[in-house]
């Protein structure tokens, strides 16, 4: 079993930053492909960004230019960079593991694991 915990959440303003990270007990989070997602009530979840075991990623084109993703090994951690913040970005954030990983994907299908989520919150 996998458990992954997402942190970073907040309330901020339009224009902030923020920084989300997933983090997994007992797991290795280099060797496995990672996914961030998000969620606002009555909508489908929705994708965000993806990275690779070879560390390629994808950006959604909502976010494009203003989020990033990327692995800090060294903290075992997956982050999402997040900036110049707009309301609609806000939502519950996750991250999902996907045990393939050989290449990024925004198929939420594809993706075995997940954590709780975290609420970002931009007010305008």
């Amino acid at each position: 079993q996998v458990q992954l915990v997402e942190s970073g959440g907040g309330l901020v303003q339009a224009g902030d930053s923020l920084r989300l990270s997933c983090s997994a007990s007992g797991r290795t989070l280099s060797l496995y492909g990672m996914g961030w997602f998000r969620q606002v009530p009555g909508k489908e979840r929705e994708f965000v960004a993806a990275i690779s075991r070879a560390a390629r990623y994808i950006i959604a084109d909502s976010v494009k230019g203003r989020f990033t993703i990327s692995r800090d090994n060294g903290k075992n951690t997956v982050d999402l960079q997040m900036n110049s913040l707009k309301p609609e970005d806000t939502a519950v954030y996750y991250c999902a593991l996907d045990r393939g990983g050989w290449s990024a994907t925004m198929s939420l299908s594809e993706y075995e694991y997940w954590g709780q989520g975290t609420q970002v919150t931009v007010s305008s």
